[in-house]
């Protein structure tokens, strides 16, 4: 899995990766993991791609849940 810590809508770098939502796209070793400074950013970041429905979104995690069962806090 790919694993990228800058916010696509802000441009900044994302640090605490436990507090932080994030978006898993993809699947298998092309999967990327998108960090997000907020939920309003990963909000924006979603709602920019409905627009393009080839992009697919494998699962969704925020600050409360991890597609991998990981407990977020």
């Amino acid at each position: 899995m790919i694993v990228t810590t800058i916010d696509p809508v802000t441009g900044n770098k994302v640090t605490d990766l436990e507090h932080h939502p994030f978006i898993v796209e993809g699947s298998g070793v092309a999967a990327t993991k998108i960090y997000f400074e907020s939920e309003e950013t990963r909000r924006q970041y979603l709602e920019s791609h409905e627009a393009y429905p080839d992009v697919f979104i494998s699962s969704f995690g925020n600050d409360h849940e991890d597609p991998g069962n990981d407990s977020r806090h």
